[in-house]
């Protein structure tokens, strides 16, 4: 097994070796990595066993598919690492909008002047999870962070029509029009993610800058999920999310159970309470790839902006599997900053980490 130092990207390498990202390489530790050398599972192995608390995930599913979640989930997150007068005074010092869009009404909140940068949460979160990044670029940028549709102060619609890709993409082009419009700084994380990935590929006109926080590109899950076990064993909740039974077995203190600050907590429960979890769900029924599992027949459009992708190994739900032929997606420079002490809310795991990048690649691209 390699060690996982090797796989922890010195972002200045990365700057320096730009082009041979754009060839078709990635780099670590100032190092060129062949993409015929795969990013897999097992070389994680070591990293993603370490022991960890279960996530509310393995405690609505049981049997075997428990087990299997539950032994995936090892070695998970170090959680929120949040001081209390902090985020106070953060909250304080932002300010609240709302906007109408397909159907829906989003609400955003922003702070901060220059170049914009905008934020995009996953499940089951909301804006404020960003509260560390954008406290640490609002020095000299716009930040502005967004709930999604189905998601606290956000419009929550519970038909899966709603939550088709060009209405998600139809909201983000909405939130930057009502910041003055774009191109912007994209960033987001797991669903928001998704959503940032598709729009950089559909509506390149709104994004100067993609950075993406554990979830790999559509079609490389897509691809993932078809050629690797392990990504396939690991979506399993995917099914539980899906079915009826869903709904009334998910608790709010189970969507919450991966923080761990007392204090975001408060704000993360809050926020669960006004979100509608049959809506939050329909991002399962709609947008992840149906069983039997294949590769997307269409091609993919390349994204034609400066693409960053922070990724914590322990991630028991995306795989670090799924970064292979990230390169293959983007007609421009890719940046891979890998984290074996990070899970999937890596945003919170190593938060200064994250600020830090972003400001260096945002600097440098």
């Amino acid at each position: 097994m390699i060690a996982p130092e090797f796989y922890k990207v010195n972002i200045s390498a990365c700057i320096d070796y730009e082009h041979n990202l754009n060839e078709g390489s990635s780099i670590f530790q100032g190092k060129t990595m062949h993409p015929s050398y795969p990013l897999n599972a097992l070389s994680f192995t070591g990293i993603r066993n370490r022991k960890s608390t279960p996530t509310f995930f393995t405690r609505l599913i049981s049997g075997t598919a428990a087990k299997t979640l539950l032994a995936a989930t090892t070695g998970l997150m170090m959680g929120v690492q949040a001081q209390a007068g902090d985020l106070a005074e953060f909250e304080e010092s932002v300010s609240h909008h709302t906007v109408a869009t397909s159907g829906a009404k989003i609400h955003y909140a922003q702070k901060g002047s220059g170049e914009t940068v905008l934020f995009i949460h996953g499940f089951p979160d909301h804006w404020l999870t960003w509260w560390q990044q954008m406290e640490g670029l609002s020095s000299d940028h716009r930040v502005a962070a967004m709930d999604m549709r189905g998601f606290n102060l956000s419009d929550q619609p519970t038909a899966p029509e709603a939550y088709e890709i060009t209405k998600l993409i139809a909201d983000v082009d909405a939130v930057i029009q009502d910041l003055g419009g774009g191109p912007v700084t994209l960033v987001g994380h797991d669903w928001g993610g998704f959503v940032a990935w598709n729009v950089a590929m559909q509506r390149p006109d709104l994004v100067t800058r993609l950075a993406i926080v554990n979830i790999p590109h559509p079609w490389a899950l897509a691809q993932a999920l078809s050629s690797d076990p392990a990504q396939a064993e690991a979506s399993q909740y995917v099914d539980f999310f899906r079915s009826p039974a869903a709904v009334k077995a998910i608790t709010r203190e189970q969507v919450s159970a991966w923080v761990t600050d007392p204090d975001f907590a408060i704000r993360h429960d809050q926020a669960m309470e006004r979100s509608n979890l049959d809506a939050m769900l329909n991002y399962y029924r709609v947008l992840y790839p149906q069983r039997p599992y294949s590769p997307y027949e269409t091609p993919a459009l390349k994204i034609t902006a400066p693409t960053l992708v922070a990724f914590g190994t322990q991630d028991p739900y995306l795989l670090v599997s799924g970064l292979n032929s990230t390169w293959d997606y983007v007609d421009a420079p890719v940046t891979l900053s890998v984290w074996p002490d990070a899970g999937h809310f890596a945003q919170h795991d190593q938060p200064e980490r994250l600020t830090r990048v972003l400001r260096d690649w945002i600097a440098a691209n």
